[in-house]
């Protein structure tokens, strides 16, 4: 008798498993069949939002369905991340992610309740958007080793700004402190414009954040771009070095940009992952994202789930060094 309801319950399970491919592939073929909704985990108008309205737009054009946007700040994107990883994995909730959601958050906050590895399908990587270091007109200083040079000879006198403790361009100076020797004083803000106002009255001397909002400024002459973040020069400042160019102790293969990405929740079919890769790539070939990139300073960054995914879990590592050793936290 044991033996009969083992062989029937072993019957059972390879007829579920069999199924299984099929019924996820049915569910591919209908993709999508409903509205998609688009998680923003940040307020609406920033780069995150800006980047994941369009994509939004791309796909619903290319689906005929609407891809609905839901903007869920808190917690330096943490609340709206955590929501999309308890989603149902059925391809119809996306996040937008960001360096700070999907590398950085996991070491700033010792009790998130996701994993960006674990927790995430990653889907496609959208966009990088190198960060752009400039000073003030009055300081001295018209290169990076220039700026060293300074720091060092006037530790902790030469003041830079952020978005606040953890925000991505907090995180990218210290990096360039960490690999430089360079001493430079943090002063946190609530968000970049009000760093950016404070750095054109020199309350701050120094700034490393993305190229929109300092654009204005270096052109005016009012700012000074020293370096920017990529690997290679871009094409918004032609004659601005990188920082790798400056020759710099440390500095060999610096690198510190922003990007952002989708994900879905962790279990998401396959097929669906590859539908929506295929259907975001084609979309960042379009010239409305394609336009809506370069007002954000933004490159496209076409590539596959997978080496997406690889991203994602080396720039958790290397970001969970530099903010152990600036002792970094959130307020």
């Amino acid at each position: 008798m044991t033996t009969a309801i083992t062989r029937r319950q072993a019957c059972l399970t390879a007829v579920a498993s069999a199924l299984l491919p099929a019924s996820r592939t049915a569910l591919a073929q209908g993709y999508p069949a409903k509205p998609i909704r688009m998680v923003i985990p940040f307020t609406p108008g920033g780069s995150t939002d800006v980047l994941g309205r369009a994509i939004g737009l791309e796909l619903g054009r290319a689906w005929h369905q609407p891809v609905v946007v839901d903007n869920l700040p808190g917690a330096g994107g943490s609340i709206g991340a955590d929501k999309v990883a308890k989603s149902p994995a059925d391809g119809y909730t996306l996040l937008m992610g960001h360096i700070g959601t999907l590398a950085i958050n996991p070491s700033l906050y010792p009790k998130l309740d996701y994993d960006p590895v674990r927790s995430f399908a990653p889907v496609a990587w959208v966009a990088r958007v190198p960060n752009v270091l400039v000073v003030h007109a009055s300081v001295a200083a018209r290169t990076l080793a220039e700026l060293v040079a300074l720091a060092k000879a006037r530790p902790g006198q030469l003041a830079f700004g952020s978005g606040g403790n953890g925000s991505a361009a907090h995180i990218a100076t210290e990096y360039l402190k960490l690999q430089t020797g360079a001493s430079f004083l943090h002063v946190p803000y609530r968000g970049t414009a009000p760093a950016v106002t404070d750095l054109l009255a020199g309350q701050l001397q120094l700034l490393f954040t993305g190229a929109p909002a300092l654009l204005p400024h270096i052109k005016s002459g009012r700012l000074r771009a020293l370096a920017v973040s990529s690997p290679k020069r871009i094409a918004l400042l032609p004659d601005v070095p990188t920082v790798a160019e400056s020759g710099v102790p440390g500095t060999k293969d610096f690198e510190a940009d922003q990007w952002y990405g989708v994900v879905a929740p962790a279990g998401t079919p396959a097929d669906i992952v590859a539908m929506l890769n295929r259907q975001i790539n084609q979309s960042l070939n379009s010239a409305d994202v394609h336009a809506r990139l370069a007002a954000e300073g933004a490159e496209p960054t076409p590539t596959t789930p997978q080496a997406f995914g690889q991203l994602i879990a080396s720039e958790m590592k290397r970001w969970e060094r530099v903010i152990k050793s600036a002792h970094i936290t959130v307020d």
